[in-house]
C-alpha cells in the first residue's frame, strides 16, 4: 500500500519520505524511531554534572530579568534560574526572543533542555518550560523521535507512522515464528511488537518490544546466510589454483617477512582454491595487519594459473592507489602478469581499452569500483574475485559479480573488528580467516581522550605537526541523520579551524557531495596539498596516507567503538608517530569508561571484546556500534545475547529440530526468501 494513501501525506509529503526510503505502508511502519524522548524526573542543578544523559529537566525559578544579545536575525535569550537549593544556572535560548515575556522574575517552571558545558560552567540549551501540572502529565512518558530529512518535522513523522500502525495491524502481517521459539525466548507476538516500538507505554513495553523485533532480524538473516552457505558448500571448484612456485618467490622477495597470522590465512587460501568445492571466505584483519598483500598473493596465483582475478574496492581513490600499489610490485619483482584499472569517471575510450582486454583475456588482472560489475564487462575467464573493505558490498552485490564469471572464488576482506564469536554467525555464509597480529615495524598509535577545553592545545598541536610537514584529520558526527546538517556542521567547522590555524590548507568533505568533488578532495590529500581535512566518517574506508599522523575526532561519544577504531586506522600508516585524540563532551562515567578502552588499546579485537562486556542489556539509545551492518533495529553489540540466541533458534530449524506446521512453515519460508532477496542487500557485509 503506497504512502499516498494514508491521510494527510500529499506528493510533497510522499518526496520527502522517499528520501528515507519510505514508499510504502510498510516501508514507514519499519521507519523506526531513533530515540525517545522520556520525560525523566526533574533533578537539582548541582546534580547536572553528574547526569547520564545530555538532556535534564530542573525544577526552578526566574531570579533576574532576562538579558538579550545580538540582534533580531542572530539573538541569544539568557535568563538566570535557581532551584530550592538555592544552586543557579543560565539558560539560553537561540533565535526565540518571543520566550522573553514568560520569563518575568518570580516565574516557576519545570526546565527541560541539553546540558552544556560553556566557558568551564554548565547551561542549560534551548530548555523547553513546563508547568508543574503540565509536566507530571507527561512525566515517564515515551515519545518517539524518527529519522528526519528537509521538509519533515518529527511530528509530521509521528502522525503518518501511526496511521501505518494502525493500517499494520489490521491484518498486513502474520506471525511467522514458531510458538515453542517464542516461548523459549520470552517473545512478544510480531504485531504487538511493532506497535509498542513505535509508541511504548513504558521502558519495559520499549524493551520487549525491541527484544522482538532484533531477534527477528536477525532470525530471518541467519537463516538466509545458512541457505547462501548450504547453497556455495554444494557447488564444485570449476577453476582448480595450485600454487605457483613464483608466488613463493614473490613472497621471498619483499623487503618484509609475512607475519605468523598472514602465512597461516594465505595457507588456508590455497588450500581453498586447490580443493573441491569453490571458496568463499571472509579475510578478517585489523586495520594495518597486512590484509592487501594476501590479497595480492591471491590475485597472482589465480593468474599465473592462466585465469583472470578481479578486485574490487569502494572508492575510485582507493582504486587508483590499488592499481598503483600493485603494478610498482610487479615491476620490481619482474613479474610479468599486466593489470587493469576501471573507474566510473574514466573516459569512454579508456573504458572501452579495458573492456576488450578483459573480454579476450588480455589483462590479467584488473582493479577497480563497481564498474567492474556493469553489464557491458565482460571477463573472458574470471576465477577470483576479491572484495575489499567488504562491508560495503552486500551479498547480492557479490552474487553479482560471482555471475561475472563461471563460479568463480570469493574472497572478502574486511577491516570491522568483530569478535570471533559474532563473526561466525555474521558471515554465516563464509569460512573465515583472521588476521590478529599486526607488522613488527609499525610504531603504535598515541592516544588521549580529552574534554573541549583541551581543543586549543589539540589545534597547536596540530599546527606544530603540519610545520614538521605532516598531514592531518579532524572527524565531526552527523549531528542528525540528515545529509543538510551533515553537510554544515562540516563546513562550519572548517570555517572555525581556518580561523584557529590560518596558515593551514585546509578542506572538508560530507557525504552530501558528489562522487567527482570527493575524488579530487581525497586525491589532494593524498598528493599532500592538503594540510587538514575536515570529514565526516566517509573517510572511514578511505585510502593509504602514510604523510597523516593526527586523527582528531570530535564529539567521540557519538559513536561506536569499532567505528572509532577504524577512523584511527587513518593514520599510523608511516614511519613517523601517529596521535589520536578523541575530544568528548560526555559527562556520563559508563561513556568516558568505553573511550578509555580506545585510550589503552590500539587491538581492533580486544577493543571490540572490551565493548561487548562493557555494553548492557538496557543499553539500546544513541548511536549504533555496529554502523556497517545496516538492520533496521537490531545492532551486532548491543543485542550480541539476541543474536546468539536467534542463531541458535535459526539452526534449530533448518536441523529440522523444530516442529513447524505446513502452513506456518511456508509462511516462513515465503519471509526468508523475501529477506533475501530484498534485505541482504542492505546488510552491508
Amino acid at each position: 500500500m503506497d504512502i499516498t494513501q494514508l491521510k494527510g501525506i500529499g506528493a510533497k509529503t510522499a518526496a520527502n519520505l522517499n528520501r528515507l526510503s519510505v514508499y510504502t505502508v510498510e516501508d514507514l511502519v519499519r521507519l523506526y524511531p531513533r530515540d525517545y524522548i522520556v520525560y525523566e524526573e526533574p533533578v537539582f542543578i548541582n546534580s547536572l554534572a553528574d547526569c547520564e544523559k545530555p538532556v535534564a529537566a530542573i525544577e526552578a525559578t526566574v531570579i533576574a530579568s532576562p538579558k538579550i544579545y545580538g540582534n533580531e536575525c542572530k539573538s541569544i535569550l539568557s535568563v538566570v534560574v535557581k532551584d530550592e537549593n538555592l544552586d543557579t544556572i543560565k539558560c539560553l535560548w537561540y533565535n526565540s526572543l518571543f520566550l522573553k515575556s514568560k520569563l518575568r522574575v518570580g516565574m516557576h517552571y519545570i526546565f527541560r533542555g541539553r546540558i552544556v558545558l560553556k566557558n568551564g560552567e554548565y547551561v542549560l540549551e534551548h530548555p523547553d518550560m513546563y508547568t508543574m501540572a503540565g509536566y507530571n502529565e507527561i512525566k515517564n512518558h515515551m515519545s518517539p523521535v524518527y529519522p528526519l530529512t528537509k521538509g519533515l518535522s518529527n511530528k509530521i513523522v509521528t502522525k503518518a507512522v501511526k496511521q501505518a500502525v494502525d493500517k499494520y495491524l489490521a491484518g498486513m502481517e502474520h506471525e511467522f515464528i514458531p510458538e515453542c521459539i517464542m516461548d523459549k525466548y520470552g517473545l512478544s507476538e510480531h504485531n504487538k511488537a511493532m506497535h509498542n516500538i513505535h509508541f511504548p507505554e513504558s521502558m519495559e513495553d520499549y524493551v520487549d518490544a525491541r527484544h522482538r523485533l532484533a531477534f527477528e532480524e536477525f532470525f530471518l538473516f541467519v537463516l538466509a546466510t545458512l541457505n547462501l552457505k548450504s547453497a556455495n558448500e554444494r557447488i564444485p571448484n570449476s577453476y582448480i589454483i595450485r600454487n605457483d612456485e613464483r608466488t613463493d618467490a614473490f613472497i621471498k622477495s619483499l623487503p618484509y617477512s609475512l607475519t605468523g597470522a598472514q602465512i597461516r590465512t594465505w595457507e588456508e587460501i590455497k588450500a581453498n582454491m586447490a580443493g573441491k568445492h569453490v571458496t568463499s571466505r571472509l579475510i578478517q584483519g585489523d586495520v594495518g595487519s597486512g590484509k592487501t598483500i594476501i590479497a595480492i598473493l591471491s590475485l597472482m596465483n589465480t593468474a599465473f594459473a592462466g585465469y583472470q582475478a578481479a578486485m574490487m574496492v569502494p572508492t575510485e581513490v582507493l582504486a587508483s592507489q590499488q592499481y598503483e600499489s600493485i603494478t610498482t610490485l610487479f615491476d620490481k619483482a619482474g613479474i610479468d602478469l599486466k593489470v587493469g584499472l576501471l573507474t566510473g569517471s574514466m573516459t569512454q575510450s579508456a573504458k572501452r581499452k579495458v573492456y576488450r582486454e578483459l573480454e579476450s583475456g588480455e589483462l590479467d588482472i584488473v582493479v577497480g569500483t563497481h564498474a567492474l560489475i556493469q553489464e557491458n564487462v565482460v571477463y573472458n575467464n574470471l576465477a577470483l574475485v576479491i572484495t575489499d573493505e567488504q562491508h560495503r558490498f552486500g551479498v547480492n552485490q557479490r552474487k553479482s559479480f560471482s555471475d561475472k564469471g563461471k563460479n568463480p572464488h570469493i574472497i572478502v576482506m574486511s577491516a570491522t573488528p568483530i569478535p570471533r564469536t559474532l563473526a561466525i554467525i555474521l558471515y554465516g555464509d563464509l569460512d573465515i580467516s583472521i588476521i590478529d597480529e599486526l607488522p613488527a615495524n609499525r610504531l603504535p598509535i598515541k592516544n588521549c581522550v580529552v574534554d573541549t577545553s583541551y581543543r586549543i592545545k589539540a589545534y597547536a598541536f596540530i599546527s606544530n605537526q603540519i610545520k614538521e610537514g605532516r598531514q592531518c584529520y579532524v572527524i565531526c558526527p552527523m549531528v542528525e541523520e540528515s545529509e543538510n546538517i551533515e553537510a554544515e556542521n562540516v563546513v562550519d567547522y572548517a570555517a572555525k579551524l581556518r580561523e584557529a590555524i590560518p596558515t593551514a590548507r585546509i578542506d572538508y568533505l560530507h557525504g552530501k557531495m558528489k562522487p567527482s568533488q570527493k575524488n579530487e578532495i581525497m586525491e589532494k590529500f593524498v598528493r599532500g596539498d592538503t594540510d587538514v581535512l575536515v570529514s565526516t566518517t566517509v573517510i572511514e574506508v578511505g585510502v593509504n596516507v602514510p604523510n597523516s599522523t593526527v586523527m582528531m575526532v570530535e564529539n567521540s561519544e557519538r559513536f561506536g567503538l569499532a567505528q572509532l577504531h577504524q577512523l584511527r586506522g587513518r593514520v599510523g600508516r608511516g614511519k613517523h608517530q601517529s596521535y589520536c585524540i578523541f575530544v568528548t563532551v560526555a559527562k556520563s562515567k559508563q561513556i568516558k569508561q568505553r573511550l578509555e578502552i580506545l585510550n589503552k588499546s590500539n587491538d581492533g579485537f580486544k577493543i571490540a571484546e572490551e565493548d561487548l562486556k562493557l555494553r548492557g542489556p538496557g543499553d539500546f539509545f544513541g548511536i549504533r556500534q555496529s554502523g556497517d551492518f545496516d538492520f533496521g533495529i537490531a545492532d551486532i553489540y548491543t543485542d550480541a545475547a539476541t543474536l546468539k540466541e536467534a542463531s541458535d533458534a535459526a539452526k534449530s530449524i533448518v536441523d529440522g529440530l523444530v516442529n513447524v506446521d505446513t502452513e506456518q512453515y511456508g509462511y516462513l519460508k515465503a519471509k526468508v526468501d523475501e529477506y533475501t532477496v530484498k534485505c541482504l542487500e542492505k546488510i552491508n557485509l
